[in-house]
Formats: C-alpha cells, structure tokens, sequence
C-alpha cells in the first residue's frame, strides 16, 4: 500500500503574476516616455514685432437660377467687372473665392474666372 503525502507540490505555473508584471511595466515605459521631452534644449525665440498682412480676398457666389453675389451682396452682372476692380484694386495678388452651385452651367463660371485674369 502506498502512503499518499498531504504536501503535494502543484507542477503548473501561474501565468496572471506574470502577465500583471509585464501589464505594469509596460504601461511604466509608456508613461515614462510620454514624459521625455525630445528638444532637451531650452531655446527662448524672437518675437515678431509685426505679423505679416493677410491678403484680402473677395469671395464671388452664384446661385441656380443664376444670382451674384460679391460678398454676401447681390450685384448685377453688368456690374460685377466693375466690382471686382474696385475690391481688389489696392492689393498686390488679390485673391478671389469663386463658389458656384452644381447646376450653373460653366458658361456662367468660366465669365468670372475671365474676369479675375
């Protein structure tokens, strides 16, 4: 007859030790160099005395059923050459916004893109 021992010693490894460990140095490491600044170097930059001017732009809109609009007013096409000038005269590279609905037929866009050259 064989005397059994009450001390048995369990073979299996307990993995869940293990991985919290891994779990918390990961999140360590992680955190740890979200902390790390990558310019080390403490540079105190010139400030600008004056910001660089924006240019003006003029923002030209033409509805379905063939209004124009030059910022937000309604104008005339006979108009709108004049309009354009007298908006973008004082700039050096006028910039102008040209928004047309889907069912303008190109004739009408390619008027105000002749314009603005």
């Amino acid at each position: 007859m064989a005397i059994r021992s009450k001390n048995k010693v369990s073979t299996n490894f307990n993995m869940s030790s293990m991985t919290d460990i891994v779990f918390l140095l990961l999140v360590f490491f992680i955190i740890a160099s979200t902390l790390i600044s990558p310019n080390a170097l403490d540079v105190i930059l010139p400030k600008a005395s004056h910001s660089a001017p924006h240019p003006q732009t003029v923002n030209v809109s033409i509805t379905e059923d063939l209004r124009y609009y030059v910022n937000k007013d309604e104008v005339a096409v006979e108009e709108l050459e004049t309009l354009l000038l007298s908006h973008t005269a004082n700039e050096e590279n006028p910039g102008i916004i040209l928004r047309a609905e889907k069912s303008v037929p190109i004739e009408n866009v390619v008027v105000i893109m002749d314009i603005a050259n």
